[in-house]
Parts: C-alpha cells; structure tokens; sequence
C-alpha cells in the first residue's frame, strides 16, 4: 500500500530481507520475513497478513507451506490493517502438519473482529489438523486446471515440472479436469502480471480492487492507530508528515531511498480518497467480490454443472492465483513444488477453494504432500543455494534470472 515501486521484503525499521535461495530478488512481499525465517529453521511456524498475496507469494518463493484463510477465519484484531475486506490472517510452516497446527490455535470467533462471526457452523470443532490425511486421501478426489485463467501465463519451466506433478496426481487416483475456467477471467485476471488496479487499466475504476483497496485503508489505519497507546501518529495524514520529515529512512519523497522509489504514493492515493466509501467505490467492491466469487471460483469448481471439484490446481507464482482469491475472500494453500533451474528461487503448487473450504484443502494439501515425500519425486521442497549471498542490493531485483 505505501509505494507502487518499492523493494519487496523492505522495511526502514528491519532493513531488507532477503530470500536463502537467491539473495538478490523479491523474496515475496511484506510476510516475507515471517516466511524466511520458517525456511530458514529459526522457528517452527509463523504468521502473516494477506491483503493480495502476502501469504501466498512469500510461502512458495521460500519453498514452505502457506495457508491463507478465508476472510473471517482468523482475527484481524491488533493487526495493522491495509482492507477490511481482504485481509486475513495466515500461517507458515515448513510442512502442512506445522502450519495447520498454527492455523487452529488462531482461528475463532472473536468479538473484536465482527467478520469472524461469518464462520459460526462453518468450522470443526475439534480444529482442523484432524483432516491431516496421506496419499491415499488422493483417490477418488477431483481436481480442476484453470488453465487459460491461470495455467497458460506460467513460465514454460514451471508448466512442465507442476505438470508433471500434477500427473503424480493422478497416478494416486485423482481425476484432474482441464479447462475449469472462471467464467469471466478475459475481464477479471490480468494478461500482464499481477496489477491490482487492473479495472482502471482496462478504463473501469468502478471494477478495480485499488479503488477499494485505498478507501478501506485510508479507514482502517486510523481505527487501528486510535487503540495506540505509544504513539502520537493518528492518522494517515501523519504517516505521510512523518515519512516526509524523515525522507532518509522513511523515504517519503520519490528517489531518496533505494527502497522505496515512488516514495509513498500510495499512501497518497489512499489520501486523496479522504476514506470516502461513494458510488464508485461500493460499485468496485460489488465487481470484485461478485466476479470473484460465484462468477469466478465457484464457477469454476462447478464447471459444467458437476458437484464434485474439490479443489483448484493452480501455479501459485502466477501473481493472479493469489490475487484472484484475495478479491473473494477465499482460502489457498501453496505447497512446495521445485525451484528454477537457473536462479534457484521456488515455485508451489497450490490448491484454492471456496469459502471456508479448509477443511478439504488440508486433507487434500496434505495427500499431495505425503504423495511428494513418498514418491521419491524430485519435485518437493528443496535446500537452498544460498545465490548471491555476497550481493546487498537494494532494491531487489522485481524478477529473477531464468524466471
């Protein structure tokens, strides 16, 4: 939210964190240290937020598991908001087991956040680690591949080793169905890379997540900082004075720190907004959610009219998976699948659902996890490279090499 052009991974407080498998690239976003240090062995599990990948892109570029929950599952209370709407809280692990047991020590009703009572009747009582199965779950299941919204903007390398995990798969007794598309993904999902202004690229500010996104933060951020009590900073409006009195660390003007290029507009987008939630912007939400949701993934898991698509498959580095989800409120879980040859960074496989669809992704991420460990398949979590370990360069590189 503070810049379009920013470092990934950066904070003026922590400095630059950086991926064990290639020093010198985005290591996934503003979870990213939550995720490095579970690759990294300094801890067993760790939380995030997502508002639009924060989860799920640090997971699978850190080769560990990501669970984002559905909105309304895990409290946002005491968590530095971005959207109401979006965002949620999610853990890490590096296997399913470790993040699932993080997942049910933190999701509940609390009455601090009015949007976990959505999930009463929705969520098992005894938590959700007793849905942890081996690859035998894998039989008789039913998977789709969304491949034109998603599958046909990976990078060739990445389609052939998920492919090829996909067909392990199926070698377990899973039915895979191609082409379970979102219905309406030529207008929803970006040909171009993730964009989460990608309705006023194609001329419709009233169909964009960004419009909603700056309005909702702009509210937000000042509800969380009038429970401070360590802080004189109140608003918005005072994080943009401070940033802007500090331009060294803070860099709050464009071109004064290396991490943070466009200086913080979008803080100032947020701004101009003056948190005012008019036509425009609930015409935008209705767009995301509707889109999203029974036009997008529930579409797609009852391609056709069937009944019994219990996940999608997706490619997770695929910025769009992700971002797709966030605008639904829906759950995704990314395992890891392989690293690119050249660069060693990781890439998942993951799986999405529909609202408080959990359940059914733990048992199913967990299958294809026990199917990786005892398949002897190569294509699983691996050790990093530690690449470019001598490199302090800031900003990261926004892609890698062979990526």
């Amino acid at each position: 939210m503070r810049s379009n052009i920013y470092s990934e991974g950066y904070s003026a407080r922590g400095g630059q964190s950086r991926s064990s498998y290639n020093l010198t690239v985005t290591p996934g976003g503003s979870s990213s240290g939550s995720a490095i240090a579970v690759a990294n062995n300094v801890v067993t599990f760790a939380l995030g937020t997502e508002t639009d990948g924060s989860v799920i892109n640090p997971a699978e570029r850190n080769a560990v598991v990501g669970i984002k929950p559905t909105v309304g599952l895990t409290s946002r209370a005491g968590v530095v908001p971005e959207s109401l709407h979006q965002d949620t809280v999610g853990t890490f692990g590096r296997t399913v087991r470790d993040a699932v047991y993080a997942l049910d020590a933190i999701y509940g009703v609390d009455p601090r956040d009015n949007y976990t009572s959505s999930q009463t009747g929705k969520t098992p009582a005894k938590g959700y680690i007793e849905y942890m199965a081996t690859q035998s779950a894998l039989k008789g299941a039913t998977f789709g591949l969304p491949w034109e919204s998603f599958w046909a903007l990976a990078d060739p390398e990445q389609q052939s080793i998920l492919l090829e995990l996909v067909d392990l798969i199926e070698s377990a007794g899973a039915t895979i169905i191609n082409g379970t598309e979102l219905p309406n993904y030529e207008t929803i999902v970006s040909p171009n890379g993730w964009n989460w202004d990608y309705g006023s690229t194609r001329g419709y500010p009233n169909e964009s997540e960004y419009t909603v996104v700056k309005v909702d933060f702009y509210n937000n951020i000042q509800s969380y900082l009038s429970e401070l009590q360590n802080t004189d900073i109140r608003t918005l409006e005072d994080i943009v004075r401070y940033n802007n009195d500090n331009d060294g660390s803070e860099g709050g003007h464009p071109g004064i720190n290396p991490a943070f290029a466009s200086g913080q507009d979008g803080f100032l987008a947020s701004l101009a907004t003056g948190g005012v939630m008019n036509s425009t912007y609930y015409e935008a939400l209705h767009f995301c959610q509707s889109s999203t949701r029974e036009g997008g993934i529930d579409a797609a898991l009852h391609h056709r009219n069937r009944s019994n698509i219990d996940a999608l498959l997706v490619p997770p580095d695929v910025g769009q998976t992700y971002q797709i989800a966030a605008q639904a409120g829906y759950p995704m879980i990314t395992l890891p699948a392989s690293v690119h040859a050249r660069s060693g960074m990781p890439f998942g496989l993951a799986l999405m659902g529909t609202a408080f669809s959990e359940a059914g992704l733990v048992r199913y991420a967990s299958a294809v996890e026990d199917l990786q460990r005892g398949s002897g398949t190569r294509y699983r979590r691996a050790l990093p490279r530690w690449l470019g370990y001598a490199e302090r360069n800031i900003p990261v590189a926004a892609q890698c090499v062979g990526c």
